[in-house]
């Protein structure tokens, strides 16, 4: 039987459930690959730590780029990051002809079409099943399964810590603060959550679906980006009342002449779609096509196991010569982003307002909307209080978003106005 040399950088969770994996189900594996995968060599910060796997007959390498000295047949690289070590060892690698690996989304966002370029060069695959939505093939789907098919829309849920913090809030009527730091307790977000609660990390995730989605080149920086910190129990409440359900969403589409819209924001989601249902630290993403028609695909898309699956899975795919095009096409053919500025968008909104409970407020905010050729569908006032703000939610039809970010710049200008307003999209799925 043929032996399949590994090598590791970065043996954190996601790199010790490589091993684990391919220690459990080794005769399985070996069995769909008819080979035996060895790790051969690794490195991480710190050498002398069980790590659940048989460790015997690795070597250690201090630096990871001395991992290249030992002739893997695969390069897994799990460090992180989009520059530095981590750069430069998937660039080192792909230059001597090693396939690689990899679950790093920011790498791949900023520098993915300079390294699948690099990897035709030297006719070695460049895999990152891992690096978006862990367990849940979606990389395979776009780039395989549908790849017949002009993607018309997509929209994901692509952050488990969101998620768990958003239906959390949803259970328990608690705030986003208390939930957070549950989160926290429970290891479902950093002790640093940025990169997820204010949807970066979403970000990074979308930008590498669009790639594929689309044929162009990941565009993160020229996205539209918000997080879920402005999000109360009480638009959880009201949300559920008009029946919604409150996700943070990438959103895409494309329009006729190959314009793409990028956005990371949360969003209200009708409870009738499948979006709407996917609960806890899960992932999900629904697509529309030509001729398709809508796919959608939940499952974890985060941790320990569902990440070394998909590692795992590039493995064997490479192990079997498997192999396409990093973005589903040669690199040459793979196009600059024609962005559709987000101000272009086009559609119902949920208003929330903080403001002083006396006559003609609403009447002043009313005609700030008409002003910009905004329609009211919906009103809705929570509480009546002269001494406190009470809040006051608005829906409305369809709208240009730059008139509403323009309304709502001036009623912030109101006297009676307490705190910024706050907007969401209504999404029709």
């Amino acid at each position: 039987m043929r032996v399949l040399k590994i090598a590791i950088a970065g043996l954190g969770n996601v790199g010790a459930g490589v091993g684990q994996l391919l220690e459990q189900n080794k005769v399985l594996i070996s069995e769909r690959t008819g080979c035996d995968i060895r790790i051969i060599a690794a490195s991480a910060r710190t050498q002398n730590k069980d790590r659940g796997f048989d460790q015997t007959g690795v070597t250690w390498c201090a630096n990871p780029l001395d991992l290249l000295s030992h002739t893997p047949d695969i390069l897994c690289e799990l460090i992180g990051g989009e520059d530095g070590v981590a750069y430069d060892l998937v660039r080192a690698a792909l230059t001597q002809k090693i396939p690689v690996v990899t679950a790093n989304k920011a790498l791949l966002a900023k520098h993915g079409v300079e390294l699948a370029a690099l990897a035709e060069q030297n006719s070695v695959p460049l895999a990152f099943e891992a690096a978006v939505a862990g367990g849940i093939p979606i990389i395979k789907l776009l780039r395989e399964g549908l790849s017949a098919n002009k993607i018309n829309k997509l929209y994901g849920i692509l952050n488990g810590t969101c998620n768990y913090i958003l239906t959390t809030m949803q259970a328990t009527g608690r705030d986003f603060a208390d939930v957070l730091h549950e989160a926290q307790a429970k290891g479902y977000a950093e002790a640093d959550p940025t990169l997820d609660v204010d949807g970066f990390d979403t970000a990074h995730k979308l930008s590498l679906l669009v790639a594929l989605a689309y044929g162009v080149k990941p565009n993160a920086a020229g996205m539209s980006i918000s997080g879920i910190r402005p999000i109360t129990a009480d638009d959880i409440r009201v949300a559920d009342e008009l029946g919604y359900r409150i996700k943070l969403l990438g959103v895409s589409r494309v329009n006729d002449a190959g314009k793409i819209l990028q956005i990371v924001e949360p969003a209200l989601v009708p409870k009738t779609s499948s979006l709407a249902h996917v609960s806890g630290v899960l992932n999900a993403i629904y697509t529309e096509g030509t001729p398709v028609g809508s796919s959608f695909i939940e499952g974890r898309g985060a941790g320990a196991g569902p990440t070394a699956s998909a590692v795992v899975t590039d493995i064997i795919d490479l192990a079997n010569n498997r192999n396409t095009h990093t973005f589903a096409k040669l690199s040459a053919h793979i196009a600059p982003m024609q962005i559709i500025n987000d101000d272009e968008f086009m559609g119902s909104y949920y208003l929330r307002l903080m403001v002083t409970d006396k006559p003609g407020v609403i009447a002043d905010v009313a005609a700030i909307l008409r002003d910009q050729n905004i329609s009211i569908e919906s009103l809705i006032q929570r509480g009546r209080d002269p001494n406190a703000p009470v809040m006051v939610v608005i829906t409305t039809h369809e709208c240009s978003r730059q008139n509403l970010v323009r309304a709502v710049k001036s009623i912030a200008a109101l006297s009676a106005v307490a705190q910024p307003p706050f907007f969401m999209p209504i999404m029709v799925l």
